[in-house]
């Protein structure tokens, strides 16, 4: 047995409906300008010609139901709600066909961002890290098994802050589909059980503060919550 210098956390790990069993979460994949008006009111172009990818740590998950303090360094958080995949089996260089059939199961996301910072970065041309990917970043509901789910087409994806509607579309609205972009991401990384991939999130996002509630739904899926709470 290896001796370590300190004890190793455990993988973060989600529900799954119907089941005792946890799925345990090693890599957070994001795709981002996967829905067209979305990318148009943040002032970027669609690219087409391949998806856009960023990562946030396994331990920046958090549960449905989380209390999130209001992070540090920013003075604008905004939500994004989106669609999360959740794999079941190794991916690599895979047909859509065989991407498909690697689906363990769907859930509502929040990809909750930094803006201000996120905007800095894009300004100087560097990486989205520090606005992307921090604790608390990546909250994510029970995970619905695929063959529950059934098919994905155009459902109703949407997001409320205290009640009120922010964020609706359709799922149908992505322009890179969920098979196409497990896909693609499997021609540059061996992906596998245990992996999520955040799909990307409609138009409507913004920002939100202290005494917030989140509510995002997909139609078919267990919805996931947030409360934002003031700073620690």
């Amino acid at each position: 047995m290896t001796d370590l210098l300190f004890e190793a956390p455990a993988l973060p790990t989600l529900p799954v409906a119907s089941n005792a069993a946890r799925y345990p979460v090693r890599r957070i994949f994001c795709v981002g300008r996967n829905y067209a008006e979305h990318a148009k009111e943040m002032g970027a172009e669609v690219d087409r010609e391949s998806p856009v990818y960023f990562t946030k740590s396994a331990f920046a998950l958090a549960a449905s139901g989380s209390a999130l303090p209001y992070p540090p360094g920013t003075q604008d958080l905004h939500h994004e709600v989106e669609l999360t995949v959740a794999l079941g089996a190794p991916l690599f260089r895979a047909s859509e066909a065989e991407a498909a059939a690697a689906v363990f199961g769907y859930a509502v996301g929040l990809d909750m961002t930094r803006r201000d910072l996120q905007a800095a970065a894009k300004a100087k041309r560097h990486p989205w890290d520090t606005g992307k990917d921090f604790e608390g970043s990546a909250i994510v509901a029970e995970i619905t098994p695929a063959a529950t789910f059934g098919a994905l087409a155009d459902q109703a994806i949407a997001l409320t802050v205290n009640g009120a509607p922010r964020q609706g579309s359709g799922l149908g609205e992505m322009i890179w589909s969920v098979p196409a972009l497990l896909a693609h991401l499997s021609t540059l990384y061996h992906l596998g059980p245990g992996d999520l991939v955040m799909t990307g999130t409609p138009s409507g996002v913004g920002a939100v503060g202290p005494g917030d509630v989140l509510e995002g739904t997909i139609a078919g899926l267990a919805p996931v919550r947030l409360t934002i709470t003031a700073p620690e």
